[in-house]
């Protein structure tokens, strides 16, 4: 049997994050008001992030220690042909209160390539996984984006960002609400994009969103057969860029309508 690099670190990195989530859930607030600081508005920041992502970290370097990182938190830390991707805690806002929709995000990079994934909600008990050719899994069973074509069926999730101006925001979501389809925002993005690739929801809008949020959930969409803007070559490798993801039969309609290629 040949030896896949990538199956061998899609493996290691599902106990890597496994790891991670208990610990974050460990470390999650009580439900009520929102605990840790603001990065800006409606940025929270918790003790639990800086945690999660020192674990992810110290564990990825011993068992690849020629790999890159780079981190939510910490940035681009080692270089390396397989750069992983974590943001520790995916949907902050949510854990900061206490609530259940957020989770630990490990994506895999060959050069500029997403080649595998890790999306772990704990007090969800889910688990999006995929590698490259290999298919995309919630919980070890084969996911595959909705089969809807009408878009006065769909169900569009978009998220918010303090990034974005209320007009822009506003002309965004109107754009959307005008097909028919019924608006949604769930505060964590990776999530958002997982629900896209499972047939959960049928698109998923961000206008201002980072390569930590979405470098598990690429290769996840592309596995499950969801159509997705072309957002690393469009500025996601190095900054804040634009992603559109949808299933095929509304994509082009939602590209549209947005005004985001698709």
């Amino acid at each position: 049997m040949s030896f896949d690099p990538i199956a061998v670190r899609l493996e290691a990195a599902r106990s890597v994050v496994r790891d991670a989530a208990a610990l974050a859930l460990s470390m999650r607030p009580q439900p009520g008001g929102p605990t840790g600081t603001l990065k800006g508005r409606q940025d929270y920041l918790t003790e639990a992030d800086g945690a999660v992502e020192a674990l992810v970290s110290r564990r990825i370097q011993e068992l690849f220690p020629e790999d890159g990182f780079q981190g939510e938190e910490g940035g681009l830390t080692r270089e390396g042909q397989f750069r992983w991707v974590v943001d520790p805690i995916d949907g902050t806002s949510n854990f900061a209160r206490g609530r259940d929709r957020w989770c630990v995000s490990l994506g895999l990079l060959e050069g500029n390539v997403p080649v595998a994934g890790v999306i772990e909600a704990p007090a969800l008990n889910e688990v999006f996984t995929a590698q490259k050719g290999k298919g995309a899994f919630l919980n070890g069973k084969p996911i595959k984006a909705s089969p809807i074509s009408n878009p006065q069926e769909a169900m569009i999730e978009m998220g918010w960002s303090c990034r974005v101006s209320t007009e822009l925001f506003g002309e965004k979501i109107g754009a959307i609400m005008s097909l028919g389809a019924m608006p949604r925002s769930g505060g964590s993005g990776a999530l958002a994009l997982a629900d896209v690739a499972c047939g959960r929801s049928d698109g998923y809008l961000e206008i201002v969103i980072q390569l930590w949020d979405v470098a598990a959930a690429l290769i996840i969409l592309e596995e499950a057969g969801a159509t997705v803007s072309p957002f690393l070559q469009t500025g996601g490798l190095t900054g804040g860029a634009t992603i559109l993801a949808a299933a095929p039969g509304i994509a082009q309609i939602l590209s549209n309508a947005v005004k985001v290629e698709i």
